[in-house]
């Protein structure tokens, strides 16, 4: 089992920049694919970015991509969301995700994740 923390939310203007990480605690780290999923009011949960066991995989949404950046440090047990470019529609709650997972493929499926954090907010002004 993995405890995942997220934190580096918040407000920002559009065109800025914000970087999230997510602290995890428990199992050995490496065992998990990670991914970050975002929630907008009456939205539901979506894919954002994810990245394999080892790093060396990641895919974006469609909406993120060239303007994200998913990274993970394996020694520190921790996975981060750099958010460059800030819109107003990236305003949402984030969340961290991982998944228990025996291949190093990137996982952009959102009910094959095991465990969740409980999401940090950002919001974006225009």
């Amino acid at each position: 089992q993995v405890q995942l923390v997220e934190s580096g939310g918040g407000l920002v203007q559009a065109g800025g920049s914000l970087r999230l990480s997510c602290a995890a605690s428990g199992r050995t780290f490496s065992d998990y694919a990670m991914g970050w999923f975002r929630q907008a009011p009456g939205k539901e949960r979506e894919f954002v970015a994810a990245i394999s066991r080892f790093g060396d995989r990641t895919a974006y949404a469609d909406s993120v991509k060239g303007r994200f950046t998913i990274s993970r440090d394996n020694t520190k047990n921790t996975v981060s969301l750099q958010m460059n470019s800030l819109k107003p529609e990236d305003t949402a709650v984030y969340y961290c995700a991982a998944d228990l997972a025996t291949t190093r493929a990137v996982i952009t499926t959102r009910s094959l994740y095991d465990y969740w954090g409980q999401g940090t907010q950002v919001t974006v002004s225009s």
